[in-house]
């Protein structure tokens, strides 16, 4: 055979080699995921279902896969970083393992202050912090505000996760943003006051202790009361039938909300099909997904919720930038350490 029809055939072969490793490629997308896998992995096996993309899942907690991300650096594996809280999301940000992203779509679909301002990551579903109350004790007619469970009315009545969870910080960080430093240490002091207990457990152990009479009142994300609403199990149904829902600061900011959201790695591989997965993640079918399987709210308005989310009704939402979540979070640590929340 010719040399130099040895080295066209060679040089056809290379580049039809590439072809077939870009496709291979461009078809695979890595996902590291703090979500559970049951709250995540039906969405993205509907993403391979119609685009015919491997999803590779790796899950754990937000802040372990994150110190994975910065270890792995431009080695990582990972397309998408997906987690829950703006505090996180931040984080990701700063460490500086997520990169910016351009889409038409994302910028539509998502509203301005449910995303990071240079595209670094995008809100996928909404979660709001509210009041739950013991039903034989409270008159809902009693509740107002955050800032009013630190009247001395509340004394010993209020139950609460600890400092040290980041949907508690991200809390104080969104007064901060909107009510000034002082104002927020005014609240922290004044709830800590009222605590009826030391700080323990999660927010379904706070539900529970409402119901149980350790407290009458209590701060938690809204999906966490849906969830018992919905378990199988009795004990935890008994006690969520025994907790009224209330919707705080309606006449003035809103009730503090906070994301689960997504970005695209700065080590991604696959950068376009990452993309089209957040996307996908973002339209009309994945979001009425999340609202009926885990009882957080969509992005936009809209979209059908479940039965337990239309029955507790509409609500204001604070619409401060998530994005302050994260930037004032470590002047929130700050405020809740001054305060003695522990």
């Amino acid at each position: 055979m010719p040399t130099q029809l040895i080295r066209i055939l060679g040089t056809a072969l290379t580049a039809l080699t590439g072809v077939i490793c870009n496709a291979a490629l461009a078809a695979e997308v890595n996902v590291y995921s703090s979500r559970q896998e049951a709250l995540i992995k039906p969405l993205l096996d509907r993403f391979s279902e119609q685009t015919g993309t491997k999803i590779n899942l790796v899950t754990g907690k937000g802040d372990a896969l994150l110190t994975r991300l910065r270890s792995e650096g431009m080695n990582s594996p990972a397309d998408i970083l997906l987690t829950v809280d703006a505090g996180r999301l931040y984080r990701a940000e700063e460490a500086g393992v997520l990169q910016s992203v351009s889409s038409e779509l994302l910028m539509s679909e998502v509203p301005g202050h449910l995303r990071d301002p240079d595209g670094q990551w995008y809100a996928l579903s909404v979660r709001a912090r509210a009041i739950v109350y013991a039903k034989d004790r409270v008159d809902p007619a009693e509740l107002s505000t955050y800032e009013a469970l630190t009247d001395s009315t509340w004394e010993g009545k209020v139950c609460i996760r600890s400092s040290g969870n980041i949907y508690n910080q991200s809390l104080i960080a969104g007064m901060i943003a909107t009510e000034g430093e002082a104002a927020a240490e005014s609240f922290a002091t004044g709830l800590v006051a009222n605590f009826a207990r030391p700080p323990q457990g999660g927010d379904r152990d706070q539900i529970k202790a409402v119901a149980a009479g350790q407290c009458d009142v209590a701060i938690v994300n809204s999906y966490y009361l849906g969830g018992m609403i919905n378990s199988g199990d009795a004990e935890q149904q008994a006690a969520a039938a025994k907790v009224g829902i209330f919707w705080p600061n309606q006449d003035g900011r809103g009730t503090h909300v906070n994301v689960s959201g997504a970005g695209v790695t700065k080590s991604a591989k696959n950068t376009a099909n990452a993309v089209k997965l957040i996307e996908f993640l973002a339209n009309d079918e994945s979001q009425r997904w999340y609202a009926e399987t885990n009882n957080e709210y969509p992005v936009r308005d809209g979209i059908p919720v479940s039965e337990v989310l239309a029955a507790w009704g509409t609500f204001k939402a604070d619409e401060v930038p998530v994005s302050e979540l994260g930037r004032l979070n470590a002047d929130a640590v700050k405020v809740m350490d001054r305060a003695g929340w522990r």
